[in-house]
């Protein structure tokens, strides 16, 4: 079976949304909570430098889905990370 380039990229488009969106329950829980200690500090440091990785490789390829997906998670996932360390301070 031979899909479009326009299917291709619907399915990648579908896929970064529900990969993006999954961090803002996150985001959220942390910021309602004011406390980001049960997450890892060294997973998402790991995690936002594999995310970054995907944005370069994204815009080299210039991949609209890759690109604006990555984009969009390495700024919820640094969030994440500036609240965790905001947090864990106090």
């Amino acid at each position: 079976m031979t899909l479009s380039a326009q299917t291709i990229n619907l399915i990648g488009t579908a896929a970064a949304c529900c990969t993006t969106t999954s961090f803002v329950p996150q985001l959220l829980r942390v910021w309602r909570l004011k406390t980001a200690r049960d997450i890892s500090l060294i997973m998402f440091l790991v995690f936002s430098v594999g995310v970054f990785l995907w944005l370069v490789y994204g815009i080299y390829l210039h991949s609209f889905p890759i690109t604006l997906a990555n984009g969009a998670t390495l700024a919820l996932s640094l969030a994440i990370l500036a609240l965790k360390l905001r947090y864990d301070r106090g």
